[in-house]
């Protein structure tokens, strides 16, 4: 079946908030590395490459379904970070608003009646509820350390392995 019309305008537009989802990413790797913690802004790379990953996933739904994806506006994000726990509560913050955004596609898709569209999204909800998840628990480990130098250079490490695992 053919994409086209609201749903193929709000998969764009999805496409483009995962890019900049990337794009805030990256930025806070960025905060990370100035703040001397290479694995904590290792891990925020990892994550802005599989932002892109999922932009591509949705880019192909697109193409398959001879739909034109088109890349709306990306702005650079607006962040300002004073800490590790500020860093992954914008990290949150921006995956429920990811989340959202795609449970909204779920809602558009079953509206319309988009069969085609529903296993897709159905894996991205899922990887939602675990994105959400995973940064929930970091932010809990985050408040425990506290202002505790040693916690956070081993939490540190820890999420520095992500990479050397990749």
């Amino acid at each position: 079946m053919e994409l086209k019309g609201k749903l193929a305008d709000a998969i764009n537009d999805q496409i483009t908030l995962e890019i900049q989802a990337s794009v805030v990413y990256r930025q806070l790797a960025i905060e990370m590395e100035v703040q001397d913690l290479p694995g904590i802004s290792g891990w925020f790379l990892a994550q802005s490459a599989e932002e892109l990953v999922h932009a591509q996933k949705f880019t192909s739904h697109m193409t398959d379904r001879n739909a034109a994806p088109k890349i709306g506006t990306i702005t650079a994000p607006d962040v300002t970070i004073n800490s590790v726990l500020e860093a992954f509560e914008a990290s949150l913050a921006h995956e429920q608003k990811v989340s959202e955004s795609i449970r909204n596609l779920y809602r558009l898709a079953t509206a319309e009646g988009d069969i085609d569209s529903i296993p897709m999204l159905n894996w991205f909800v899922e990887e939602q509820l675990e994105e959400e998840a995973s940064v929930g628990e970091i932010i809990g480990r985050v408040k425990l350390i506290g202002a505790d130098g040693n916690g956070l250079l081993r939490l540190d490490a820890e999420l520095g392995a992500r990479n050397a695992a990749a």
